[in-house]
């Protein structure tokens, strides 16, 4: 990623949650945001399928009621970050072998930026004092979320 890159979400997790994070943190970071578009886009997938469609619209998405918060809480911090353009580059498409509507390729990236939200926030839950979270720290919060997404 480069600098800049790395500099905006650096101040983004200090943002979302009082959290210093480092260029090893934001290998991790792409690491989840891959994991979850992913998870995302199986599900979606399915939905599509089931409904009798080659293609994946927004309503695909399993977008719960706190994802979608968070999508709110991100658009609101992104007015001052502008990180959009970066999160476009990180997100990658999962081949799934079905298309993706132009509206649902529009909104990836405030669902990464909500899930970003919500990651960020996932760490003061598991410990309100972490500041700078470490190995241990993520791989809590990454297996949290793979309970719920």
């Amino acid at each position: 990623m480069p600098v800049m890159g790395a500099t905006r979400f650096e101040r983004f997790f200090r943002m979302a949650a009082s959290l210093n994070v480092d260029k090893s943190d934001l290998k991790r970071y792409d690491e989840f945001l891959d994991r979850k578009i992913y998870d995302l886009f199986l599900v979606a997938k399915a939905a599509a399928k089931a409904n009798g469609r080659d293609i994946i619209e927004p309503r695909d998405l399993p977008i719960t009621k706190g994802l979608q918060e968070r999508m709110h809480e991100f658009l609101k911090l992104e007015e001052d970050l502008e990180v959009v353009p970066l999160l476009e580059q990180l997100l990658s498409r999962p081949p799934l072998g079905i298309a993706i509507s132009e509206e649902t390729e529009a909104r990836l990236p405030a669902v990464a930026g909500g899930l970003s939200v919500a990651l960020a926030q996932a760490f003061k839950i598991i410990d309100p004092r972490v500041k700078n979270p470490g190995s241990e720290e993520w791989d809590q919060v990454f297996r949290m979320f793979e309970l719920l997404l």
